[in-house]
């Protein structure tokens, strides 16, 4: 069954999950924080889904590849910022884990898709 659309995709799904996370998470960060840190977590977050569905829709497999890249450094980028917000105290362990255990997910799904999409690129 070939996929229409990026919105059925288990990668972008789980990217919406994170945003979503990633905003319940920098509520709770202080007022200072809104123009620094939460804002860049959320920017860095939105990246993953948003890329996904970019490279989705331009319809070749090589452009696809590399907003999938871009994906994926958007969620090592996170993956530091989560570290670094919890060096800051703004968050627990607990959520930082939870959230690193999403990311990594994520990041090995988007690249099992890379190695599939070069697999299946026509020579």
């Amino acid at each position: 069954m070939k996929v229409k659309n990026y919105k059925e995709l288990n990668i972008w799904k789980k990217g919406i999950e994170i945003v979503d996370r990633i905003y319940r998470t920098t509520e709770k960060f202080p007022q200072k924080e809104l123009y620094g840190l939460s804002s860049q977590m959320q920017r860095s977050a939105i990246s993953i889904p948003s890329n996904i569905a970019e490279g989705f829709a331009r319809g070749h497999t090589a452009e696809y590849k590399q907003f999938l890249r871009i994906a994926l450094g958007s969620c090592a980028e996170l993956d530091t910022q989560l570290i670094i917000a919890h060096r800051r105290n703004y968050t627990t362990q607990a959520e930082v884990l939870n959230l690193q255990e999403d990311l990594d997910h994520e990041s090995r799904m988007i690249m099992n898709l890379i190695k599939s999409l070069s697999k299946n690129a026509k020579p």
